[in-house]
């Protein structure tokens, strides 16, 4: 006969991951969402909860790093599936989801820090090196640029986001995202022809300037 434990703890992991969901979609429509709220919508009772976030501020830290896991695990997920350039402009967008899940859940975020818990550690470390593998595979495909760093993206990312205080935020930044990839991909082959083992770009000749006729002399 099996053991119902394997299957106890399968039940129990997916109990975890819809609160976790339904608690990023609560939190960032109200910093103070009740805790019953976000039970019943993931199907469990209070108790479950508890079980597993026996605070508040447990659940919210654990929420917020469970969308930058998701996050940063994508990167590899996207590589695989599509061209180096396409991959990390669909990353950009999920980077984008996450920074207004991140924005909106900025009131209970506070809430843990004040509470003396510390959801950002290592995050920026974490992003940074998803994006460098992107990046990396771009510029090794010959379709990105090589004289970009992955800080400089996330920044103009972070930027655009803090910027933005249109209705329509995601959309106008998925046309900034969309600009930003433009501009990485300027230059990327003649970037590519500069590492060692590749093939130079071809050049056209610069144009000379004709030299003008030597006076002739007259005929005696």
């Amino acid at each position: 006969m099996r053991s119902p434990e394997p299957t106890r703890r399968k039940d129990a992991q997916r109990n975890r991951e819809r609160l976790l969901a339904e608690a990023v979609a609560a939190f960032t429509q109200d910093p103070e969402a009740s805790l019953d709220g976000i039970a019943r919508a993931a199907g469990v009772g209070i108790g479950t909860l508890y079980r597993h976030f026996p605070t508040r501020e447990a659940l919210v830290e654990a929420a917020y790093r469970a969308e930058l896991a998701k996050l940063c695990a994508s990167a590899e997920e996207l590589r695989r599936a599509h061209p180096p350039d396409v991959a990390l402009r669909r990353w950009m967008d999920r980077f984008l989801d996450y920074a207004i899940a991140k924005q909106g859940m900025a009131g209970a975020l506070r809430a843990v820090v004040a509470a003396g818990g510390n959801p950002f550690s290592e995050s920026r470390a974490h992003m940074t090196a998803a994006l460098t593998s992107l990046l990396r595979a771009g510029v090794e495909a010959g379709v990105l640029r090589d004289d970009v760093e992955a800080e400089d993206v996330l920044t103009g990312l972070g930027g655009m986001m803090f910027a933005l205080r249109a209705e329509d935020k995601r959309a106008q930044a998925g046309r900034l995202a969309d600009l930003l990839l433009d501009a990485l991909r300027f230059g990327a082959h003649a970037g590519a022809a500069s590492r060692p083992g590749s093939r130079p770009a071809s050049r056209p000749a610069p144009a000379r300037t004709p030299k003008p006729a030597a006076p002739r002399r007259p005929r005696r």
